[in-house]
């Protein structure tokens, strides 16, 4: 097969534990299987792979080292630190701004040296692949996972573009350009973090791009520009030094004058006149229209326009590519990250970004790291019979698992829509099993992917912005855009948790045909969890009551807690006991009664203070004068409540 020279690919073999290859630049490599357990071999030291890109070593990702939570998940969010079952190397030990100067070389080097990843450098691999095993030089597998990241700079040909200097390797010494006119073809990262560089020192820099500029923050995806890179766009609505354009690049053409300076004109023009003629004698478009918009001669044209997967590596009858030269960004896969055109190549980091482009962060190192990590519990089922981790606990204990979940788990949090966790009920809803960070489109197919039965309904827990909150033209800073009523949670805008009840596991039909802009098809039942400023669910009447409702109506059952004495009490009056009492108090299990644990109860008006009642039937039967009819016990006044099935006042 094709030679892989040094320098390029990354390849993870795991023959003992798992019978794969993996080959692509780390992270996304070195995320994919236990410390321990891998054999890897690198096409470039793992220390390497970041110092040349970005081109001008800043990180678009947010490095938030304080946040005032321990949980390690919680400090996963707010980092580009990689999953590991050790939590010591951890990138906020390598960088220091929240989005810095990149650190991320010696960060993966020391990443692979912490957990012993036994990786052999500098090593160039052939591979074929005979339609059962993939081999990659001296070693073979059923699986291969690809972690090569987009390699290939995105190249748009119209006539000119030979002059044309590309982002990767375009000079980074802003003394290069002083006194320079500079346009820039492209409007991503990229082109800003270019200009963001050259800002200070050119004349003025104009960005060409077909597209109109998307900000993350409006967009909600990370991929769009993030504010560490858009001064240009202050110079140009505040001070119109430089400027932003729209147009197809492939209806323009650049020609290079007897100066050296470059314009831009029209293909058309070129078309129209003999391309041989000296670029003196060419038609421009200020010709024609003396106010054109880009009629000053330019000293340098960059390209920045994102990269794309390189196929070439790749034998064709592996079918990555669907054919189609205008989709060569991605190769083809289908929501597990497995190829769609053979069976065991599995896409991984960067290069899988295809399942969640433009609506989530799988593209992204606090993104895939999620991802490798399923794909890993995926092949661990279908290689070992290891079904999908999880954890089985009494249903009583669903409301508390649930909102424990979506306060402390990062791969919710910045996979929302695409990861979810699955609650599986037992039957008779009398227990449930507990599954995190699930492909949601797989679901269909949970339970030959996982191991596990879904036979008597499921809870799917997601995060979701509101459906008209994100969007290029939106303006999310618009007055009332959060919501504060329980009421209105189905409403809330920003990231928030998404219930869905399902009866049964949903049709591969049912997935392919949802609602537009859903996430998931139809459930039996949805609810929203109230939006917080703080990110933080924990507000008794405002998140968790409202929740435990919602599962109460699903579940036709009442999750409450109850104290010991109301469980006798309903044990006398009831036919039917609440889960709590049948499975605490019934088993002889529960809270040792305390006196501070009945005061408690008897303020909270949750049990009666028979205490009291004794002490004002003593009283009333001593006090003179007061003798009522014989054999008739005294008034003790209105009695007590009682924490009941029916009241509502007690929910919590």
């Amino acid at each position: 097969g094709p030679l892989w020279g040094p320098g390029l690919l990354l390849t993870i073999a795991l023959p003992r534990r798992c019978p794969c290859a993996r080959k692509g630049p780390a992270p996304a490599g070195t995320t994919a299987g236990p410390g321990g357990t891998t054999r890897c071999s690198i096409g470039a030291a793992a220390r390497q792979l970041l110092h040349a890109l970005p081109r001008h070593s800043k990180l678009i990702s947010i490095n938030k080292r304080f946040t005032g939570k321990t949980t390690p998940s919680s400090t996963l969010a707010t980092t580009g630190t990689l999953c590991s079952h050790d939590p010591r190397p951890a990138l906020r030990h390598y960088s220091g701004p929240t989005s810095g100067r990149r650190h991320g070389g010696p960060y993966l080097g020391d990443f692979a040296d912490r957990l012993g990843l036994r990786v052999l450098y500098n090593t160039s691999l052939t591979y074929a692949w005979n339609g059962h095993y993939f081999i990659l030089t001296t070693r073979t597998g059923s699986v291969l996972l690809v972690a090569t990241g987009l390699s290939v700079p995105n190249q748009v040909n119209f006539p000119g573009s030979e002059y044309v200097e590309g982002y990767e390797s375009v000079s980074v010494d802003p003394e290069d350009f002083v006194g320079q006119n500079v346009l820039i073809l492209g409007r991503g990262n990229s082109a800003f973090e270019t200009a963001e560089n050259i800002l200070g020192v050119t004349n003025f820099i104009h960005m060409l791009s077909r597209s109109r500029v998307r900000l993350s923050w409006a967009t909600h995806y990370v991929g769009d520009l993030r504010a560490i890179n858009n001064g240009l766009l202050d110079t140009y609505q505040l001070k119109s030094l430089d400027g932003l354009l729209e147009s197809d690049l492939t209806d323009l053409a650049i020609v290079k004058d007897h100066e050296g300076k470059f314009h831009v004109t029209l293909k058309f023009f070129l078309e129209e006149n003999n391309t041989n003629q000296s670029a003196d004698s060419i038609t421009l478009p200020q010709d024609n229209s003396d106010n054109f918009a880009m009629r000053v001669a330019y000293d340098r044209v960059i390209r920045c326009l994102g990269w794309n997967f390189d196929f070439s590596i790749f034998n064709k009858s592996l079918r990555l590519n669907s054919g189609n030269p205008f989709d060569t960004k991605y190769p083809l896969i289908r929501a597990s990250y497995e190829s769609k055109g053979t069976r065991g190549l599995f896409i991984l980091g960067t290069a899988s970004h295809s399942v969640d482009y433009r609506r989530s962060a799988g593209g992204f190192i606090h993104g895939f790291r999620y991802t490798a990590r399923a794909v890993h519990r995926l092949l661990e089922h279908r290689h070992h019979g290891a079904a999908w981790p999880s954890t089985e606990l009494p249903v009583t204990q669903l409301t508390s698992a649930i909102v424990r979940r979506v306060n402390e788990a990062s791969g919710l949090y910045q996979m929302f829509s695409v990861l979810a966790d699955v609650v599986l009920l037992k039957e008779n809803a009398s227990a449930f099993e507990y599954l995190e960070e699930f492909p949601v489109l797989m679901l269909p197919q949970l339970e030959t992917l996982t191991g596990r039965k879904a036979r008597h309904g499921l809870f799917v827990i997601n995060m979701e912005y509101g459906k008209n909150f994100s969007g290029p033209d939106k303006d999310v800073f618009f007055h009332g855009r959060s919501v504060g009523y329980t009421e209105d949670a189905w409403q809330s805008n920003f990231l928030h948790p998404v219930i869905y009840y399902y009866r049964q596991l949903p049709t591969e039909q049912e997935v392919r045909f949802r609602p537009a802009h859903w996430p998931l098809p139809r459930p039996a039942a949805i609810h929203h969890i109230l939006e917080d400023f703080l990110t933080d669910w924990t507000a008794p009447v405002g998140h968790i009551l409202p929740l435990r409702r919602f599962l109460e109506n699903c579940l036709d059952t009442d999750l409450r807690s109850f104290y010991a004495e109301s469980c006798f009490l309903f044990a006398l009056t009831r036919q039917k006991l609440p889960p709590f009492c049948q499975q605490g108090y019934l088993r002889r299990q529960g809270l040792a009664s305390t006196q501070s644990l009945r005061q408690h109860g008897v303020e909270s008006r949750l049990l009666r203070d028979y205490a009291a009642m004794g002490r004002h039937l003593e009283d009333s039967s001593q006090r003179p004068g007061n003798h009522g009819p014989v054999g008739v016990p005294p008034d003790p006044g209105p009695p007590a409540p009682v924490q009941s099935l029916d009241s509502n006042k007690e929910e919590l």
